[in-house]
């Protein structure tokens, strides 16, 4: 239903903009679909059409919609490239009132997971490890008063025993040399983002990102008016020839890369890519974002070299514990030279946000448990399993394509043409089967990423038949 409420001191025109922008939020307006026309339009809510076309005018320019003579107007496909206005209360932002409502799809999501119903569902939407793989470790007995003795420990950078901990395995597993004082503690890898965004971007500024990619789908960037474009991969990793393109085209200021086992698609960047782009981004004097949360989640003898270990000084390096130990962890740290790491942690200070030092314990006694590396170990071994399990039943969908995982838990499922809409979300749904959409990515194409790590042995002639009753109804739908 179009209706506008005017209010006092808000010029009508806005109110249009916010109608069509919570239209397109709550799903009632879905990428790519017209809008009725700008006369039609007019009629509709009431007013002039002069201030319909005003509205729509505004809403192109910050690329919500699309405007093209004798076409009409549509809603944008993608948000890439697109700057709104910036939040310079952060604290506030923190806040989920102040973030980016979800879209229909994840809010369907959501009631399933958190409803009476949801042993009915497999759940591979879910982006992280299932309880039965998270690795246990004994804690020591201790008093509250324990605890809380703790806190002398920490500092503006974190719970020091925890950063010692961390720069020990660093050098160990992945030969990183870092200090413990060129170590963030966060309390995961959004926070980290959130400080890197506030402290080393301005508003306006372009930052290139692989697509696919999980960045896309995090409100931070939209809303301190961060504008992301999309550099596409191959086999081996981000494509350097388009990255060189968009850094010279759009005056790109950061590189964020996801190397490890890229979230959604699973894929490995070859080293002497690694070795490419560090060198591309030295030419430009360009800093590079380094998420690295799936580190230890290789199936290989040993993991390839670290950007961060190619190019100490100009790459910023993320981990996570959330992905090893389970998403309620939410620890993360950031490794960077230490002027920069100062900045950060001031920064911290004046949102209010520190870590709490309880979390930062337990995170240290697990990583110096004696028995941490075999567990860890044993889930690599968990994992290699259920990613061949997940594979062989994939390889009997015909005209579908993935790459092989070799680490992490995703499975990122593909046609090579065609795309993928709302309407055949809700057939997944109905099939009982929850997945990530390619579009919560940045790409209409026919795809899902799928968490083959919630996927049990005993559950893959389940996961077979569901994925053939949904791929059936799709093909019968047509292939857009």
């Amino acid at each position: 239903m179009w209706k506008v409420t005017k209010e006092a001191g808000i010029p009508i025109y806005r109110s249009i903009m916010q109608l069509i922008i919570q239209k397109i939020q709550q799903g009632d307006l879905l990428p790519g679909e017209k809008l009725p026309p700008e006369r039609t339009l007019a009629e509709k809510l009431g007013v002039n059409r002069s201030t319909v076309v005003h509205a729509l005018d505004e809403l192109a320019a910050d690329g919500v919609v699309i405007r093209r003579q004798g076409s009409g107007t549509q809603v944008n496909e993608g948000k890439w490239g697109l700057t709104l206005e910036a939040r310079t209360d952060w604290h506030q932002y923190l806040s989920h009132a102040m973030l980016s409502p979800k879209n229909a799809y994840q809010q369907k999501i959501e009631q399933i997971l958190k409803g009476p119903a949801c042993a009915e569902y497999l759940d591979l939407y879910t982006g992280e490890l299932p309880l039965d793989l998270i690795p246990s470790f004994s804690l020591p007995m201790g008093s509250w008063k324990d605890f809380l003795n703790e806190e002398k420990h920490q500092d503006e950078l974190g719970y020091l025993p925890l950063r010692a901990a961390i720069s020990r395995r660093l050098a160990e597993k992945f030969t990183l040399d870092i200090l413990p004082k060129e170590l963030l503690i966060t309390s995961g890898a959004q926070q980290a983002l959130l400080l890197l965004i506030q402290s080393l971007l301005s508003q306006g500024d372009a930052v290139a990102i692989e697509d696919p990619s999980f960045f896309y789908a995090l409100p931070i960037f939209q809303a301190a008016g961060i504008r992301l474009f999309a550099v596409p991969l191959d086999d081996e990793g981000i494509d350097l020839a388009a990255l060189e393109h968009v850094i010279l085209k759009h005056r790109v200021k950061m590189v964020l890369v996801n190397p490890n086992f890229q979230n959604p698609t699973g894929k490995l960047m070859s080293l002497l890519r690694r070795k490419n782009l560090v060198e591309l981004c030295r030419k430009f004097a360009l800093p590079i974002v380094e998420d690295d949360a799936f580190n230890e989640l290789y199936f290989s003898a040993a993991p390839l070299p670290t950007l961060k270990s190619l190019a100490p000084d100009s790459v910023l390096y993320v981990g996570s514990f959330s992905k090893t130990l389970g998403a309620t962890t939410k620890i993360g740290w950031l490794a960077a030279p230490r002027p920069v790491i100062q900045k950060l942690a001031d920064a911290r200070q004046l949102m209010d946000q520190e870590v709490s030092v309880f979390p930062q314990v337990l995170a240290a006694m697990a990583l110096n448990d004696p028995t941490f590396e075999q567990k860890v170990v044993q889930l690599r071994q968990r994992l290699k399993t259920r990613a061949a399990g997940a594979a062989a039943v994939c390889r009997t969908f015909s005209h579908w394509h993935f790459y092989t995982p070799a680490g992490g838990y995703y499975l990122w499922l593909f046609q090579k043409s065609g795309r993928l809409t709302p309407v055949q979300m809700e057939q997944a749904i109905d099939c009982r089967l929850l997945v990530a959409p390619s579009y919560q990515f940045g790409t209409n194409r026919r795809a899902i990423r799928l968490n083959f790590a919630r996927i049990a042995p005993d559950q893959l002639p389940t996961f077979k038949e569901r994925m053939q009753q949904l791929l059936t109804l799709w093909d019968q739908t047509g292939r857009n």
